[in-house]
């Protein structure tokens, strides 16, 4: 699959995956000496458990699984029938090999998938960091992608439109290959292992009706949730083997849900509408490369005609105003708030949306700072940080925390808002990378405020 490089996507807070085919590839930094504070490391996951019928789930893991991004239909369930090996090769940056070693330490104890990293020979999955314009020339939307039956970057470009590089084909899986960039943000890498490492082990399509799942292009969670170790774990139970077909899963499912997650056997199920095709491609008019500014705020009012023609009360609908919000704050900054208190609005619906929220919130809390007004951002920030946080965001948490510490420039505490500013660096070089773009997102978020207009 291939995480996606939107250009306005809600990974970017402020004003700022398909497989071969192309159609079908699923899709989601060296670290220089710096005068800035250390990087941070978040220190230990906190998922929450999938809060869901486990009729929804059900449903979601035939979608995740028998679909791929573009629509096309697969025949047959696949996945490792051996215990997995991984291999890193290429130039990866310092940053991937704890972020990797946590990640497989995640997979085997909450999916309880048999999977380990060796330093060579053969794998199973083979982890290759090559340049970010490599990936771009291969596929242009991509941050990073896996393709199966490949073991080098070299024999992707080689074989990318032959049979062997085909999901649809498979009938079982053995030997994949996830490209992933050396030359982004720490935060941006580990990204691409999450999402790309849990689709050449199970699902290969993303939903955007999924609230709480890094499988949806969305792109708001960055590492795997509860939701999707649970998918994970289904995927390698017993009770599922490589070949199925579509009536032969769905007949597994509702006991083997049962045992994996007895809480969502109580839980009613609730209906909810498949996401139609005209309305994700306005998202990626809207959001992708490519397209001039009329045009994408064409399709930003289409995929908001669309979620409300169909009476949608959920995230997609909230996003739908996000994207309107974003296009339009530059040219119409009332109007544009106006989008991201609507998107709030239905955010607050959800529990599992609170993420969601708080990507929204460093909008609307930069404009009430642009305005002078630092207590009203800090009430709309105080409650985005711990969420931030325990979804190890640090892109995120960052931009939260230099907002606040504007906040309380604003509000009478320059002694607080240098503590905050100062916290908020070591979480900012791992989310945004270089010293440079550290402090080009300081520079930013201070020229917000009024007070410091002026100052050259």
């Amino acid at each position: 699959m291939i995480r996606a490089a939107l250009l306005l996507c809600l990974a970017l807070p402020l004003v700022g995956c398909n497989t071969v085919p192309l159609a079908d590839t699923p899709t989601r930094a060296k670290i220089s000496d710096s005068t800035l504070p250390p990087m941070k490391a978040f220190a230990s996951p906190h998922p929450s458990a999938p809060t869901r019928s486990n009729a929804n789930i059900a449903a979601d893991f035939l979608s995740l699984h028998f679909r791929l991004e573009s629509g096309r239909k697969l025949d047959y369930f696949t996945r490792f029938e051996t215990p997995v090996t991984v291999r890193v090769t290429g130039a990866p940056p310092p940053s991937l090999a704890p972020d990797l070693r946590g990640l497989l330490s995640r997979l085997r104890r909450e999916a309880g998938i048999d999977i380990r990293q060796v330093t060579q020979g053969s794998a199973n999955i083979t982890i290759e960091a090559v340049s970010r314009a490599e990936l771009r020339r291969a596929i242009p939307a991509a941050a990073c992608f896996v393709v199966p039956n490949v073991s080098s970057f070299d024999e992707f470009r080689r074989d990318r439109r032959k049979p062997k590089t085909n999901w649809a084909v498979l009938r079982t899986r053995t030997r994949l290959g996830i490209f992933v960039p050396y030359d982004t943000s720490p935060q941006e890498l580990r990204d691409c292992l999450h999402e790309e490492l849990a689709q050449a082990l199970g699902p290969l399509n993303d939903l955007y009706r999924l609230p709480d799942s890094v499988f949806n292009d969305d792109n708001v969670h960055t590492v795997l949730t509860g939701f999707d170790m649970l998918i994970l774990r289904a995927t390698y139970a017993p009770e599922l083997h490589s070949g199925m077909t579509e009536g032969q899963v769905a007949a597994k499912l509702p006991a083997l849900l049962a045992r994996l997650n007895p809480a969502g056997t109580r839980r009613p199920a609730v209906p909810v509408s498949e996401t139609p095709r005209n309305w994700i491609d306005a998202v990626q008019t809207a959001l992708g490369p490519g397209a001039s500014p009329v045009a994408r705020r064409a399709a930003a009012d289409t995929a908001a005609r669309t979620a409300q023609s169909l009476g949608w009360q959920d995230q997609r609908r909230a996003f739908s105003h996000y994207m309107l919000g974003r296009i339009t704050q530059a040219s119409d900054p009332e109007a544009a708030q106006q989008h991201f208190r609507a998107a709030l609005s239905y955010l607050s619906r959800d529990p599992n949306t609170r993420l969601h929220a708080a990507y929204v919130v460093t909008q609307t809390a930069a404009y009430a700072i642009a305005t002078g007004d630092g207590a009203q951002a800090l009430r709309e920030i105080n409650p985005a940080l711990d969420e931030a946080a325990r979804s190890e965001n640090a892109a995120l948490l960052s931009t939260l925390m230099l907002l606040k510490a504007e906040a309380l420039d604003l509000t009478g505490h320059p002694d607080a808002a240098r503590s905050v500013r100062l916290d908020s660096l070591g979480w900012a070089r791992y989310g945004f990378g270089s010293d440079w773009a550290v402090r080009a997102k300081m520079r930013e978020i201070a020229a917000l405020n009024p007070q410091n207009r002026g100052r050259g």
